[in-house]
């Protein structure tokens, strides 16, 4: 979430009060579906029609959004009303659902949603017939949150901050720090947990007055996806989620919502579902150093931030290139939802002469390039070396260090399986 500015915050109202109004949602739910080509001429006939030009900009602007939040949302975007910014950090559809299936399967009843942005998760917790209390400090946020909660009666929004929640108004608590602070053009991440707002300390404190003779209540929170397994206590689960390969955010899961014996897990979400990798005590530890084998593997960056390339290593009988970095190789090619695999083709040491005259021996000129442990910038080397002038073969070129040198792995990425489709980056 972004803090927003008063400035911000009266250009949101402004430009989202018109559709707040009876005659602005019938307008709204009238038009067809968002054309980017058409937009011109529809914003035309809406002014020949009467209708002001600020009533026109709105709709067409909740318009767009919603065709763009379709992929979030589904077919609920057609009945939403939405913000650039809360769109933007809204929880995926599928992501909230798993959220609110924690606090279902813990038989929490009632969660306060503190940071609630649009609604989605307090949407989905809805959905599952818990009670809930969505609060957000920002006006025009809580209004859009309260539209797009109307379909649940058991769900209401106000204005409010999570500092000033009591814990004793719901069993449970899910919360979302604002992780962005306003700066010049936009919005800069933060990186301390600290500076988020409520600060990581606050949120463990919450946790704490939530549950009773000392022990962490049934919390949630969803973090910045950078966060450092060392950040929070030992009793709360960490879990990092993966949508389609990209890591979208850390959960830390307190009291009751954590599982026990689980330090952190990473869930990646793919086409063909969803997928969960546990450490726990009695998961593998660091993986041996070797050669480099037959094939090479990827690991999802949830596997990665949640400490779990040893128990991935251990799954495929792998090893690591070099101990400070996360290619796995192994002599067996492993079909595994928590790694990208590629057959090795040829190996050499680093140098743009040398890598220049093999591309253009074996005519490969359409390359996807990807490095770790190396300071050399796909951009740039693809720069220096044009690939497309030497043909029309393909490779992956895995730029990392073996034995300490720098080196380039030719390589081709396993095949799907039959009837799968690969996950897209």
């Amino acid at each position: 979430m972004v803090a927003p500015t008063s400035d911000d915050a009266a250009a949101a109202m402004r430009g989202i009060e018109p559709v707040l109004q009876p005659s602005g949602w019938a307008l709204l739910n009238s038009l067809p579906p968002y054309d980017e080509k058409e937009a011109l001429r529809v914003s035309t006939r809406l002014r020949e029609a009467g209708h002001s030009p600020e009533l026109v900009s709105a709709v067409l602007t909740q318009s767009r959004l919603r065709a763009r939040a379709a992929e979030k949302f589904g077919e609920f975007a057609n009945t939403m009303l939405f913000t650039p910014h809360g769109l933007e950090q809204a929880t995926r559809l599928p992501v909230a659902a798993m959220h609110a299936e924690r606090f279902q399967r813990a038989g929490v009843a009632s969660v306060a949603d503190l940071g609630c942005g649009i609604g989605g998760d307090s949407m989905a917790m809805a959905a599952l017939g818990l009670d809930v209390q969505a609060m957000d400090r920002d006006p025009v946020t809580v209004a859009v949150a309260t539209v797009n909660l109307r379909p649940f009666p058991n769900a209401s929004a106000r204005l409010g901050r999570a500092e000033g929640h009591d814990p004793r108004d719901t069993e449970g608590i899910w919360l979302d720090p604002a992780r962005r602070a306003p700066a010049r053009g936009g919005s800069r991440r933060l990186h301390d947990p600290e500076e988020y707002e409520p600060p990581l300390s606050a949120v463990l404190d919450l946790a704490r007055r939530l549950g009773r003779d000392g022990a962490a209540g049934p919390l949630g929170a969803k973090l910045g996806p950078a966060i450092a397994r060392d950040a929070l206590p030992d009793d709360v689960e960490v879990q990092w989620l993966s949508f389609h390969g990209q890591v979208l955010e850390a959960t830390a899961w307190c009291g009751p919502l954590a599982r026990e014996g689980i330090a952190s897990s990473a869930v990646l979400i793919g086409r063909d579902g969803a997928h969960r990798l546990d450490r726990g005590a009695d998961s593998a530890g660091d993986p041996a150093v070797g050669p480099l084998a037959d094939h090479l593997y990827e690991p999802d960056g949830a596997v990665i931030r949640a400490g779990l390339i040893g128990e991935l290593a251990a799954r495929i009988g792998g090893r690591t290139l070099d101990p400070t970095i996360a290619y796995l190789t192994s002599e067996r090619r492993v079909t595994t939802p928590f790694a990208k695999g590629y057959a090795v083709r040829d190996v050499m040491p680093f140098g743009l002469k040398r890598l220049t005259s093999y591309l253009r021996e074996h005519r490969l000129g359409v390359l996807e390039i990807k490095k770790r442990g190396t300071a050399v910038e796909p951009d740039e080397l693809r720069r220096k070396l044009r690939p497309r002038r030497f043909g029309d073969e393909s490779a992956t070129l895995i730029l990392t260090r073996i034995d300490g040198e720098q080196s380039v792995v030719v390589a081709s990425p396993h095949a799907a399986p039959p009837g799968e489709e690969p996950d897209r980056p």
